[in-house]
């Protein structure tokens, strides 16, 4: 049996926050993840300056692809609004790498199949066995599916399905562009560069509102690639797109259940405007975190915390 005082399920931002804030704070921590790192993760990759307020880092310092953003264009009812504003896109495959680098925990590869209580511990597939257990492991994660979903089960009115492509190809226009309630989609869809010749595509809509539709998130998907094909910001339309769900920030979500967590997307704490979940997913890594090391509640200090988003925040920094 490998033992820690402390597992997080999940390495990716969440996580890796988490497990560097508790290794700071000197407490024995475990990652599983169920793939090596680096590894692709499908996610537009906004990233707002408040991300590097919270990680206490300058964006210069970063050492990866980053793009800067001074304007984002948005379009709504046939009419273009360019917002001044200071955000970055980075890509999941770099960003989460680092962030796992940066923690200086131990990582291990494995698929968490089944999780037991064992007196005031807890035992992982026979194999783990933690004091505290930490779910980051996103809207499917285990931690959430055995001891969150009954008694606090998110609500479907906050689930957004999405798809996207991150590809690298000749990009014509450098401008980020997002696209509000584009031919009736119950969202948004974003045409975001991200240097070095990467370019990320993709549209979220809310679930529930799409199956009153009746119509699939790739109905809109393909509409919105012709679109892109129309007004030349793209060649053609790029091969297998990907698809995932996850959780906007709802009322009353839940963080804790005696000794065990759930942060980031496993907890649904994505931005209301734009579906922005890495800020929220750091933060509640690092307040996990403190609420470990300093045995406080989480819940109440958590929901002070909800993000209004790039767009309603109007945040700018020089």
């Amino acid at each position: 049996m490998i033992r820690s005082k402390i597992i997080v399920i999940g390495g990716g931002p969440a996580g890796a926050a988490c497990a560097r804030a508790l290794r700071r704070s000197g407490l024995e921590t475990l990652i599983l993840d169920k793939k090596p790192f680096p590894r692709q993760k499908i996610c537009a990759g906004w990233v707002t300056p408040g991300v590097f307020n919270t990680l206490n880092i300058h964006p210069k310092t970063y050492p990866h692809t980053l793009n800067r953003f001074e304007r984002i264009h948005f379009h709504m009812f046939g009419m273009e609004f360019p917002v001044k504003t200071c955000q970055y896109a980075i890509r999941r495959y770099e960003f989460d790498e680092w962030m796992i680098l940066r923690a200086h925990v131990p990582v291990h590869t494995h698929i968490v199949r089944h999780i037991r209580a064992h007196k005031e511990e807890f035992i992982i597939d026979d194999t783990y066995q933690c004091r505290y257990l930490v779910g980051a492991g996103g809207t499917h994660c285990p931690v959430y599916k055995n001891f969150f979903n009954t008694p606090h089960k998110r609500p479907e009115t906050a689930m957004i399905c999405a798809v996207e492509k991150e590809y690298q190809c000749d990009i014509p226009d450098d401008r980020c562009h997002i696209w509000y309630f584009e031919n009736r989609l119950p969202g948004y869809a974003w045409y975001l560069p991200k240097g070095n010749g990467w370019l990320n595509i993709g549209i979220g809509g809310k679930l529930l509102k799409l199956k009153n539709q009746g119509r699939t998130i790739m109905d809109h998907w393909h509409d919105f690639v012709k679109k892109l094909i129309t007004l030349s910001l793209i060649k053609q339309a790029p091969h297998n797109p990907r698809g995932h769900n996850y959780y906007l920030f709802h009322k009353n979500p839940a963080f804790r259940r005696d000794n065990v967590f759930v942060i980031g997307d496993a907890a649904g704490v994505s931005t209301l405007d734009m579906g922005e979940g890495i800020h929220a997913a750091i933060k509640s890594g690092i307040m996990a975190a403190d609420a470990i090391a300093n045995n406080k509640q989480l819940c109440n200090d958590f929901t002070k915390f909800s993000l209004p988003g790039i767009f309603m925040a109007k945040q700018y920094n020089s």
